[in-house]
């Protein structure tokens, strides 16, 4: 690793924990000595990086700060290429247009020297099967996710039998063969996964469910013996 790609990683772990990181995790984690390290915090506090070092705690990077945009590695823009072209095939008509767009302003926006990253990609998603189309729109099933929104629709189980719900929906899973709502069911007081297609009848009501995403989430999570990332 490349010592301004080192710097910028470091960067990185500091804004992802939400401790003090001792230097020695540091060095582990980059795979460097603690003398290289010093170096390298040495070189960021130069800088103006607001990296904050406290004896016997560890290293902590002041609120507020920011890196200037764009300033990526070749793995994470690979990482990017790769995230966003399983999404242009695999999600609904709006998320594809946003994974095209977010693709070409990464082109636009990067140094030269990394575009090819962008535009001979060495990963590639394979899709085999594409996942069935839905009668509603999943962007209004995503603005009703992140509006806490109650929803109301008809199910088809597998036996074929129909039954209307109320639903809270906080997750929609995205997979290559389908694609599955998460939710709170009112009817069987339970959490229920419901494959999208399987909807004959989808409204969003008015009402917002009371607990939080987060809450939600956890308990489904244990429920399905889900380790969330």
């Amino acid at each position: 690793m490349r010592r301004t790609e080192r710097l910028f990683q470091i960067i990185q772990i500091l804004r992802s924990r939400r401790r003090p990181v001792t230097g020695k995790e540091l060095a582990e984690e980059l795979e460097i000595s603690l003398r290289t390290l010093y170096r390298d915090m040495a070189e960021l506090t130069a800088g103006r990086v607001p990296v904050r070092g406290e004896a016997g705690t560890g290293y902590v990077l002041e609120d507020g700060y920011d890196m200037p945009p764009l300033m990526l590695t070749p793995d994470e823009l690979e990482a990017a290429v790769l995230g966003a072209a399983w999404v242009a095939k695999n999600g609904d008509p709006a998320l594809a247009v946003g994974a095209r767009d977010l693709i070409g302003k990464l082109t636009s926006a990067i140094p030269p020297e990394l575009r090819p990253v962008l535009i001979e990609p060495a990963v590639r998603p394979i899709v085999l099967k594409s996942a069935p189309p839905e009668i509603f729109d999943l962007a209004t099933l995503r603005e009703a996710v992140r509006a806490h929104r109650k929803i109301s629709i008809d199910y088809t189980n597998r036996a074929g039998e129909t039954s209307s719900r109320v639903i809270w929906p906080f997750l929609i899973g995205y997979m290559e063969h389908v694609r599955l709502i998460a939710a709170w069911c009112e009817l069987k007081q339970d959490f229920r996964n419901f494959c999208t297609e399987s909807i004959t009848k989808f409204e969003v009501l008015d009402e917002t469910y009371p607990d939080r995403t987060a809450d939600l989430m956890a308990r489904w999570a244990k429920v399905q013996n889900i380790v969330l990332t």
